[in-house]
């Protein structure tokens, strides 16, 4: 019994794999109201989590707006037995300048599960810098990272976030704007080519 949980576990994974390789290769380029679409899903989306985050969090969205920048991401993710991915899409904006720089987020999830999860990503950065390198070279958090982090929550008007690197705070929240924790496990957050 337990080789046949573990030979339907593979093909699922292998599976899934696949789809995910054919769906990156499948792409057509997008026009230019499809772009336009697209854009302003994303943007709707990081407008909803920032007001839903203030209604738990009234600090956050301050500390978010004071910052020298900051991101929101969607991410969606399905989990059949011993993996799971998801994948979402965000935007990172420049207080100063109010540059809008639209990002996708990939995410590997190890473990035992089965069924969907919706969730969103906020990042503030406290300095230029911090921000700049996030939106021009991405950033990939680890298992090893998180661990950390989660050792790491911050008080006062960024209360309920953890620290991810020097000057890069994270609030993970539920689609109701409520601060769920730390779950990611595995995950990079990059330019989207097309939306740019």
């Amino acid at each position: 019994m337990k080789e046949k949980v573990l030979r339907v576990g593979a093909v699922v994974c292998v599976v899934l794999g696949l789809s995910l390789a054919l769906a990156a290769c499948s792409t057509a380029p997008l026009s230019k109201s499809e772009k336009v679409q697209h854009q302003d899903s994303v943007r709707a989306m990081a407008s909803k989590t920032l007001a839903d985050l203030q209604r738990t969090k009234p600090e956050a969205r301050k500390a978010a707006s004071e910052a020298a920048g900051y991101a929101v991401f969607s991410d969606v993710g399905l989990k059949i037995l011993y993996m799971g991915t998801a994948k979402g899409a965000g935007i990172a904006v420049n207080n100063a300048t109010k540059q809008e720089t639209f990002m996708k987020m990939f995410e590997l999830q190890p473990g035992m599960g089965l069924g969907a999860e919706k969730y969103r990503v906020v990042f503030v950065f406290e300095t230029p810098a911090a921000f700049q390198s996030f939106v021009t070279s991405g950033k990939e958090l680890g298992a090893d990272d998180m661990a950390v982090a989660k050792d790491k929550t911050q008080g006062g008007a960024l209360a309920g976030a953890v620290t991810v690197s020097e000057g890069v705070y994270m609030y993970q929240v539920d689609t109701e704007g409520a601060i769920v924790g730390v779950s990611i496990t595995g995950a990079k957050f990059y330019k989207d080519k097309e939306l740019n």
